[in-house]
């Protein structure tokens, strides 16, 4: 952004937040799950401007930037969009970024990382040369502005992520708001044998349109996740209310408009509503992770806070008895041909499986994931008429299988790439 881009240098750019200026925004995804941030965007009242790759650009005041980074269920990060322009050689990178108000956003004693660089369709293609560019024209702006002879690069300092996205020789710079990703939400400390991202489990949980209103199912639920997120999207608790984000320590930050915004969606959070959702898995100690990470879950949506980003929070408590143990998961030890359909929707609708069972890289061998697989067909005699969604890095999975998909797309899981295969009726 040129100095003076939003209004006249005699007015304070944090005095501009309470003229309700509006900025531009990136909301990072799964690949795959574009569409799903995109929607999630729009229902929290954030315009979309663009749907990229694995990148959603919306626009926001302040009091919207807080509601994405908290109220984002399928979103990894919340960037701000610094600077955007032409960047045909390395001299225009240069003056772009030396040009973007760091002073704006950064204070005085933070360093600064140009943490990732993404380049698609342009003649700038060395991603350490793009790096070292971008570093040096902002720390020369700050050194400048602050009156510094350099930024502080101790092990100790706070530092500001920057990342450069360069797309057919247009670049744009954007600052990291997050901090600790969003998918760390705070209820999990361990993520079990086979990890799947709080993040794309949502994604998941939207992508085979399953509602509340709906029985789900996970047989294979480790330290229970999707059964978890299911079950925060049930009590319409924003999955980062119990978190802290980088933005509240940069200069833009509003400590009043955050607040607000955390005591609103504390104030959505519903226990009332009775769910059915149930989680089982053969290792005992998955399970007993799955019970302590949905303590956790529980305690943050009713105002708890997570120590640190999003690593969890500490807890002797128990589940809930009584009436509010409806508002809650099933975590059981069993077997996958233990499992059952367990009730029907309210409307009278079958429900749901979505599960993220075993595979070769991260369990076992391929083999044992093949031959589990091949076991998976005696769901449709346990969970008749149910919708199925599995989760996998075998595209061959439909053979091993048994019956062809009525959908597959790609998904990432991090750095794992994947596939979900949906089965509107077993």
């Amino acid at each position: 952004m040129p100095e003076n881009a939003r209004g006249p240098a005699s007015i304070p750019r944090r005095l501009l937040w309470y003229t309700h200026v509006m900025e531009t925004f990136a909301a990072l995804s799964a690949v795959g799950a574009e569409r799903v941030t995109a929607n999630e965007l729009r229902k929290l009242g954030l315009p979309v401007l663009e749907t990229g790759f694995a990148r959603i650009r919306f626009s926001a005041d302040i009091a919207g930037c807080y509601r994405a980074l908290m109220g984002l269920r399928t979103a990894d990060r919340v960037l701000w969009e610094a600077a955007r322009f032409p960047a045909g050689d390395f001299d225009a990178l240069f003056e772009g970024a030396r040009n973007a108000a760091w002073e704006s956003f950064i204070p005085r004693d933070w360093g600064l990382r140009v943490a990732k660089v993404r380049v698609a369709r342009s003649k700038l293609q060395s991603v350490t040369s793009i790096q070292a560019v971008v570093h040096k024209a902002a720390a020369e702006r700050l050194c400048r502005k602050y009156r510094l002879a350099r930024l502080p690069d101790d092990a100790g300092a706070a530092t500001a992520e920057v990342r450069v996205y360069l797309d057919r020789d247009e670049a744009a710079l954007y600052l990291d708001l997050s901090g600790e990703p969003l998918f760390r939400r705070g209820y999990r400390t361990e993520g079990g044998a086979a990890p799947l991202r709080e993040t794309t489990a949502a994604a998941l949980l939207f992508l085979a349109a399953w509602r509340r209103k709906h029985p789900l199912c996970d047989p294979f639920c480790g330290s229970g996740t999707i059964a978890i997120e299911a079950a925060m999207y049930a009590w319409d608790m924003a999955p980062g209310l119990g978190r802290d984000f980088t933005l509240s320590a940069l200069l833009p930050a509003d400590p009043a408009v955050e607040r607000a915004v955390r005591e609103d969606f504390l104030g959505r959070v519903n226990f009332e509503r009775t769910i059915r959702i149930y989680g089982s898995d053969t290792d005992v100690r998955a399970i007993s992770q799955a019970k302590s990470n949905l303590v956790r879950a529980w305690e943050l949506a009713r105002g708890k806070r997570a120590h640190t980003g999003g690593r969890g929070i500490r807890t002797g408590a128990e589940l809930p008895a009584g009436a509010a143990r409806a508002a809650l998961p099933d975590f059981r030890v069993a077997g996958m041909a233990e499992a059952r359909a367990e009730g029907t929707a309210e409307d009278g609708e079958t429900g749901f499986i979505i599960t993220n069972p075993p595979y070769g890289i991260r369990l076992g061998g391929e083999e044992e994931a093949a031959a589990l697989y091949g076991s998976m067909a005696r769901l449709a005699r346990n969970f008749p008429g149910w919708k199925l969604g599995v989760i996998t890095n075998q595209p061959g999975f439909e053979s091993y299988f048994g019956t062809k998909a009525d959908s597959c797309r790609e998904i990432t899981n991090g750095p794992v790439e994947t596939y979900f295969f949906q089965y509107e009726r077993l």
